[in-house]
């Protein structure tokens, strides 16, 4: 009887302490939303680069739609402030700093969805944290689709117009700078003098058109969900900018017919059901669904 008293409560013991050895190891384990923006904020699609290149979203898009001598955008380009502004929103949702309120039992749609603040620690870049704070601060919160409207200054209320964030371009560019990337010059038009970037490291930008070009060609995988994304992001949002014809502009007419037809595929998802499958960004897709409406 003491042996079998024994041998059961040393199995108990064991039992015990393999329940708590599994528990702590739960602890251990990171959220998957946490390890999401972990991988967010280390892997920034361009391995070989040094920290001092790698780029947020706004920055690539920027650098999609300057012209590389004269160092400006177009100015018959009237989409790319607010779509900096969606880079913003996914930039900050893909570092774990935002994201969209639960649905509820009514399912709401996307775009009817608050924005909501999931974590304020600072992310290092002055516009992002600036986007990051105005989010934070403001009760009742605001829709994907306000936010991109209230960041551009595009709102009719004088109450609502400190949300603006002022001179993104020139400061989106004068990071590229201290990254490299760009150059300082001032040109003369006629009336005015300007400062414009023109571009000074070829092989960034040669690298980024590149990661374009081979997502819808070459590494094309024909699920969005299988995607970087990053890249889908960026492909998304480029083609909101009016810049993503930029980066096919090199390719040979069978090369250009194939990947615009891909990106339209893209284009023609429903962000409602993708946002809905698992592993999905919801605000991403949210960003999305503003800009493709």
């Amino acid at each position: 009887m003491a042996s079998l008293a024994q041998r059961t409560s040393g199995l108990v013991q064991r039992r015990t302490e393999a329940t708590r050895s599994a528990a702590a190891d739960k602890e251990r384990e990171p959220d998957g939303e946490e390890e999401d923006a972990r991988r967010g904020e280390e892997d920034e699609d361009d391995k070989g680069d040094s920290k001092e290149t790698r780029l947020t979203l706004m920055e690539e898009v920027l650098l999609l739609g300057l012209k590389d001598r004269e160092g400006y955008t177009s100015f018959w380009n009237d989409c790319i402030s607010s779509g900096l502004r969606g880079c913003m929103l996914i930039e900050l949702a893909l570092r774990g700093r935002l994201q969209l309120e639960a649905c509820g039992m009514r399912r709401k749609s996307l775009l009817s969805r608050k924005v909501i603040c999931k974590s304020d620690a600072p992310t290092g870049d002055m516009l992002l944290d600036e986007a990051l704070k105005h989010i934070k601060e403001t009760q009742p919160p605001e829709t994907v689709q306000s936010w991109v409207e209230l960041l551009s200054g595009e709102t009719w209320s004088p109450f609502k117009l400190h949300y603006q964030l002022r001179n993104v371009r020139e400061r989106l560019a004068k990071n590229l700078v201290e990254k490299g990337v760009l150059t300082t010059e001032k040109q003369n038009f006629l009336l005015f003098d300007m400062t414009t970037h023109p571009l000074t490291n070829s092989t960034i930008k040669q690298r980024l058109v590149k990661k374009v070009q081979d997502s819808v060609l070459e590494k094309w995988v024909n699920d969005p969900h299988r995607m970087d994304r990053r890249v889908l992001s960026l492909i998304l949002l480029a083609h909101s900018s009016d810049v993503l014809e930029n980066a096919f502009a090199p390719l040979q007419d069978e090369q250009y017919d194939l990947g615009m037809k891909r990106v339209q595929t893209l284009l023609e998802l429903e962000p409602e059901k993708e946002s809905a499958k698992p592993g999905a960004n919801e605000l991403m897709w949210a960003v999305v669904a503003a800009f493709t409406k």
